[in-house]
Formats: structure tokens, sequence, C-alpha cells
């Protein structure tokens, strides 16, 4: 059977039954009302690990074994059934102790819940196959201080939890402690790696706008060498310019750091925008043989 966090939580959860005799009744009332099946006179599972968990709980295990069915066609899993005692049958009143409810609550997990962390989000559900179970799992889980949204899929009753810290929550009053650390480990890795996109994105798109400055500038310079003559510039200026002109993809401050004396990027800034004005100045016809002060 295929790995997925869903499963593993449940066989982790199957692995820790309470100790005290009334959530042990508690989690074995819940099983039996969320997994029924069939007139509610069979508990059904496609775990192996929640069948051996509903058998273990039972009083009399001898007069309701574990039945192995062929697998479905639509799940290709094998399924196990267990009839179920008639005491266990129909809706029993909500349990009065927290303890139970949250027993009841993972008890509904067990039965018809799942998780998923994929790539779209997190996601917990329960799918349930009558208004009156709905109702009685939502008073449940607002108990606990989450309450789920509800939807209709293909006539059954879903309730879920997109929200992380949500689905956090209802994990760790449960007890699935190895799932909340596998959904920490999963959204450290994303806001890694989201992190780094952004800082990829951010570089890529300063290298970009960096890219166009400098074709510009060497545009405006070569325009002035041709209109003009580099000749008549400041030092300062025809320094600038001739080192652009050289080294076309540095950036300001490695241009400035060529300089002699070295000077800062916002100087370099300014005497390249300063050959930009006197560009400017000779395009429109209003150049008058001044060059611009650095």
């Amino acid at each position: 059977m295929a790995s997925s966090i869903s499963a593993d939580t449940k066989d982790a959860l199957t692995r820790e039954s309470p100790q005290t005799p009334h959530c042990r009744a508690a989690l074995l009332g819940g099983l039996a009302l969320y997994g029924a099946s069939g007139e509610h006179a069979n508990f059904i599972t496609h775990r192996n690990s929640i069948a051996r968990l509903f058998w273990s709980l039972l009083d009399d295990r001898k007069q309701h074994p574990i039945q192995t069915r062929a697998a479905t066609r639509l799940a290709h899993l094998p399924t196990f059934a267990i009839e179920i005692p008639a005491a266990l049958r129909g809706l029993p009143p909500k349990p009065a102790h927290k303890c139970d409810r949250l027993m009841e609550i993972r008890a509904a997990f067990l039965a018809c819940g799942s998780l998923a962390a994929g790539a779209h989000g997190y996601h917990l559900e329960f799918v349930v196959p009558d208004e009156a179970l709905a109702e009685r799992l939502t008073w449940m889980l607002r108990s606990t201080g989450r309450s789920p949204k509800r939807t209709m899929r293909k006539k059954r009753h879903v309730l879920y939890y997109k929200d992380f810290e949500a689905i956090v929550d209802v994990l760790t009053v449960i007890g699935a402690f190895g799932a909340v650390l596998h959904l920490e480990d999963v959204r450290a890795l994303r806001e890694t790696k989201n992190r780094i996109h952004r800082l990829v994105n951010t570089e890529a798109a300063n290298l970009e706008r960096a890219a166009a400055a400098a074709a510009a500038q060497r545009g405006v310079i070569e325009y002035l060498e041709s209109a003009y003559g580099l000749a008549q510039l400041t030092p300062a200026l025809r320094e600038i310019a001739e080192l652009r002109l050289a080294h076309p993809d540095e950036s300001l401050a490695e241009l400035g750091a060529r300089c002699s004396p070295p000077i800062s990027k916002p100087t370099a800034s300014s005497r390249l925008s300063a050959l930009a004005r006197l560009a400017g100045q000779l395009r429109s016809g209003r150049g008058s043989g001044k060059v611009p002060g650095t």
C-alpha cells in the first residue's frame, strides 16, 4: 500500500491506544459511528492497522473477527470489515468530557478523515454520509476552538480545513504529533524555497534594469562621441564615458572604483546623468558648446 502523510498519520495514531476505560469506549464508539457501513452493521476500513485497533477495543473479540474482502475496483485496496456489536449501533449522546470528545475526533479522522500537504497547500477533511453526523462532528471540532468549513461532494458532507494553523491545532489535540512535525518541516522548506525564489527574482530584475541602464548610457556616450567628441568633455566626464564604453557590463559601483581617484556610486551616476543632459541638449539643437559641470 502506498505510503502518504495521511496513511502514516493514521498508522501512528492506531499505535497510541488510550488507557482509561472511558476514553477507550469513546474511541471505539467513534470508530463504530464514523466507520459504519451497510445499515450500520459493519465497521469498514481499507487499513489493516485501523481494523486491528477497532477489534482490539471490543470486549468480545471472538464473536467479531476481522474479515478481509477483495480489493475494490475503484480504490484498488483490500477492505477489512468487522461486525459492529448491537450496543454500538445508532447515534449515541454527545460525550460530556473533553477527552472523550477528542477521542471521537481521533476516531473520525481514522474512519473518514484524510490529510494532505501537496503543491496546492494543506488540507484536512472528514467525509461523513449524513447531516446528523456532519452536525455532530462540526460541534465536536468547534469544541477544540477551530470551526471547520463545510461543503457537499457526491451527496456526502465534507468538513474541511485549509488553514495551516487550524490543521496543526486539530492534529495536536488528537495526538497526531508526528504529522504536526512533518507539516512544520514542509512549511519551513516551502518558505525557504519561496524566499530563495524571491531573492533570485529580485536579483534578476535588478540585473535586467542595470543592463538596460548600461545600454542606454552607452548609447548616449556613442552619440556624444560622434556628435560632439569625447575630447571636448571635462576630464571627469571623459573618464567615466571611456570607462563605460570599455566596461559595458559593470555596475556603477564598479565603474566608480576604476576612476582615478575612485568615486562613489552616486558620483558615477551623477556624471553619467550629466552626459545624458548634454546629449539631450545636442539632440534638441540647444547645445551651446558648454559642457555641463560635474
